[in-house]
Order: C-alpha cells, then sequence, then structure tokens
C-alpha cells in the first residue's frame, strides 16, 4: 500500500496512444482517470514518451495500473502472426509501455486492471495471441465493434457468461451480465496462467484472470470505465483494484 502521507493508493494509467497525448485528447482518457478517482485510487498520468529508465522509476512507485483501451492494434508479430489487412496501426510506444508495467506488477505483486486493448496487451505480454478482426473471422450476429460511432450510433451493447465462481461472478453478484462493447479483435489463445471467465454467446472472450499467484490481475473486452457512473459491475472492478493496491507491498 502507499504510504500514510499519501493514503491513496497510486493508479497509473498509460496514455491511449502517443498521438492522442501530443495532441492533447484527452475526453476518453479522462474516463478512466476519474473512474479511478471515484474508486479511491489516486490517477497517476503515465506519458507514452518516457526514457526507459524514467518508465521504470515511475512504474516502481506505482501501486497498481490500468491499461486502457486504445484505436491501437497490438503489432502481431508479438504473438507470431502476419498482419491482417484490417488490422489497425501498432503504437510501439504504448505497447513499450504497457510491458514495461506490466514486468513491474507482475514483480513486485500489484494488482493490474486490462481494459479492451489492454486485455489484449497483457494477453500478448503473457504469451498468447489474439483474434485480429472478429467481423472477417468469426460469423456471429453479435455487433462487437461499434460501427458508426463518429455519426451519433448508439453503442452496441451484449450478454456475457461468467465463469461460476470466478472473480467477475462474484463481483457481478451472478453468472450473467449485460456489457457495453466497442472491440474488433479478442483474445484467440490465452496466455501463461490466465483464465478465461467470461464469453459472449458467440464465445468471444470476455474477460480473464490472473491464476499464477494470488495477485489481483483482470482483464475485460468491455469498457467498465463509461459505465462507471451507473453500472455495478462497472464501479466494483475499479473499487476491487484500489482495495488490492490497498493491500499491495508499501511503495516508498
Amino acid at each position: 500500500m502507499t504510504t500514510d502521507a499519501n493514503p491513496r493508493p497510486r493508479v497509473g494509467i498509460p496514455y491511449r496512444t502517443r498521438k492522442e497525448e501530443l495532441n492533447g485528447k484527452r475526453t476518453k482518457y479522462d474516463r478512466y482517470v476519474e473512474a479511478v478517482r471515484q474508486a479511491g485510487g489516486e490517477p497517476v498520468e503515465i506519458s507514452l514518451g518516457l526514457p526507459v529508465d524514467e518508465l521504470k522509476k515511475l512504474a516502481s512507485k506505482l501501486d497498481a495500473v490500468v491499461l486502457p483501451g486504445s484505436p491501437a492494434d497490438v503489432t502481431p508479430s508479438l504473438y507470431h502472426a502476419a498482419r491482417h489487412p484490417k488490422c489497425a496501426e501498432s503504437d510501439i510506444d504504448r505497447e513499450r509501455t504497457d510491458f514495461a508495467l506490466l514486468e513491474n506488477a507482475f514483480a513486485e505483486h500489484k494488482p493490474v486492471l486490462a481494459i479492451c486493448y489492454g486485455i489484449q496487451s497483457l494477453n500478448t505480454f503473457l504469451g498468447g495471441s489474439l483474434i485480429q478482426d472478429i467481423p472477417s473471422e468469426i460469423q456471429t450476429t453479435i455487433q462487437h465493434p461499434w460501427t458508426g460511432a463518429e455519426q451519433g450510433a448508439p453503442e452496441p451493447c451484449h450478454s456475457v457468461r461468467f465463469e461460476p465462481r470466478s472473480r467477475l461472478a462474484q463481483l457481478a453478484g451472478s453468472d450473467e451480465g449485460r456489457v457495453n462493447s466497442s472491440h474488433h479483435q479478442a483474445i484467440l489463445e490465452p496466455g501463461g496462467n490466465l483464465r478465461v471467465v467470461a464469453h459472449a454467446a458467440d464465445g468471444v472472450v470476455e474477460g480473464v484472470e490472473w491464476t499464477g499467484d494470488a495477485n489481483w490481475v483482470t482483464g475485460v473486452q468491455w469498457h467498465p470505465e463509461r459505465m462507471a457512473g451507473t453500472d455495478p459491475l462497472a464501479q466494483a472492478l475499479f473499487r476491487e483494484l484500489v482495495a488490492a493496491a490497498v493491500k499491495a507491498p508499501v511503495r516508498q
């Protein structure tokens, strides 16, 4: 946990992309910041342009990490795949930053909440692979990508099924839930020590939990930061992350 002089756990949040950071686009990023603050944590904004030494130093002072969504896609070669024509441009600064934060978090048993792109980044870090484009690779009637968002189309939602007695089922208070959806990629093969604990009705992976030790590491494919004002599960995810950070070893 943090020191007595700073009782709110320090939760690091990398910017979504280097381009957004440089252009000052914060609307979507600020939703993560506010969700962490409302849950009782101290958001720590993490630039994607930090030199390696500065990034490692900052990571060592964090109590927890939130990996946010992103319009970028993870570089396919990182999970030993050729790039699909529908795969979006990658952001190497975001990848470098995520992987440094995850390396520190796993080494020092700090909790992690990985969201949308974040769950894909987490999975790749742990040796898993990704579906590069759901609409062209999976036959499904579920709308996973948020098409028409710029034209004001409503964000799609769909049901999910949680594995009984999983962390997500316990936080939801049920083995079923309903989530928003804004992604065209998803986990194909889970990374090492990741347990798949949530699926959409078409089989697309919607949630994972770390089983390598007792550390609190959870990944969700949906966007709880956009539901944190009204949705009990979204609120519970951020509260549990902060609560787990309080129990983490002291950072100086």
